[in-house]
Parts: C-alpha cells; sequence; structure tokens
C-alpha cells in the first residue's frame, strides 16, 4: 500500500523539523517567530510541491526557502523599525498629523498643508505609501491601479511637496 502524501508529509516534518527549527533561530529574534519562518516555508513548499505528486521536497530546497522566507523577515523587520522609528518622531511634535487642531509645529503644519494641497490620487499614494507603510504592490491592489503607477504618483507627489517648500523657504527668507 502506497502511503498518502498527507502521511510522508507528517513523517518528514517528523525527522527534519527540528533541524529546520535550527536554521530558522538564526534568521529570527525568537523561538516564535522561527516557528512563524518554518510554516511559511513548508507552507510554500507543500504548494510547489503539489505540483509534483505532493511528496515531501528535497531537503536542500527546503533550507534555501527558509533562508528566503528568513530574508524576507529581515527584510520586513527593518522596514517596521524605521516606520516606527518615523511614526516616533511626529509622535515628538504631538500628533500633528492625526489631529490637524494641534498648530504648535509650524514645519509640520506647513507640510501637512502642502500634502493636502495634492490631487487626492497623489495624497492617497502618500498618505498608504509614508503614514501606513505599504507597498507600492500593496497600494497598486488598494487603489486598483498599477504598481509602476503607483511609484510614479508617489514621486511626482514628492517631487511637487518639494517644489512647495522650497518656494515657501525662498518667500520666507525674502521677507526676512
Amino acid at each position: 500500500m502506497i502511503p498518502s502524501p498527507a502521511n510522508c508529509w507528517k513523517h518528514w516534518l517528523a525527522e527534519h523539523g527540528p533541524r529546520l527549527l535550527l536554521f530558522a533561530r538564526g534568521w529570527s529574534q525568537s523561538r516564535h517567530d522561527a516557528e512563524d519562518l518554518v510554516q511559511d516555508a513548508i507552507l510554500r513548499m507543500w504548494h510547489y510541491q503539489a505540483d509534483k505528486g505532493g511528496g515531501p521536497p528535497d531537503l536542500p530546497l527546503v533550507f534555501s526557502t527558509l533562508r528566503f522566507c528568513g530574508l524576507n523577515h529581515h527584510r520586513s523587520e527593518s522596514r517596521r523599525r524605521k516606520r516606527e522609528e518615523s511614526i516616533i518622531y511626529l509622535n515628538d511634535f504631538q500628533d500633528v498629523w492625526l489631529d490637524p487642531v494641534l498648530e504648535e509645529d509650524e514645519e509640520a503644519g506647513i507640510l501637512r498643508n502642502a500634502v493636502q494641497q495634492l490631487s487626492p490620487k497623489l495624497r492617497e499614494v502618500v498618505i498608504l505609501k509614508f503614514w501606513s507603510g505599504l507597498t507600492f504592490l500593496q497600494i497598486s491592489e488598494a487603489l486598483a491601479i498599477s504598481p509602476n503607477t503607483a511609484a510614479s504618483r508617489y514621486r511626482y507627489a514628492l517631487e511637487q511637496l518639494a517644489h512647495e517648500l522650497r518656494r515657501i523657504k525662498e518667500n520666507r527668507h525674502a521677507q526676512a
């Protein structure tokens, strides 16, 4: 009797799971993150192997996939930390971005007004990219546009903001 693919996977995981978890610990800060990485790699392998009969994959391929998952995890953690640091920085100004009533920080108010002056299409991409931390792919899915369109709107918005801020600074220096 030929064992079912599910039984083959169970035996394969029982045999190789601890090694995979140990390898994943090198890519993560905690056991829970390592378990998530192993789960992600196994799920990817499950889908990959479905086209090849559904049996367990070769171990080197799984380690390679686990490494790829670890790199992605590290990259996303770095991006998350940068976003959080920028949010902490903005919070030092009493959340003027979230509460339009607070106007104590003049530069934040000027920037907020400049963002509000952008066209709705540009403004929504800037907000989703910078303050929501979405990727261009995620923005494209949310707005039903292509990732290239999202990226070009973001670049165009940044150019407009830079131009507007330069104009405001020049006016200030001319008046001083």
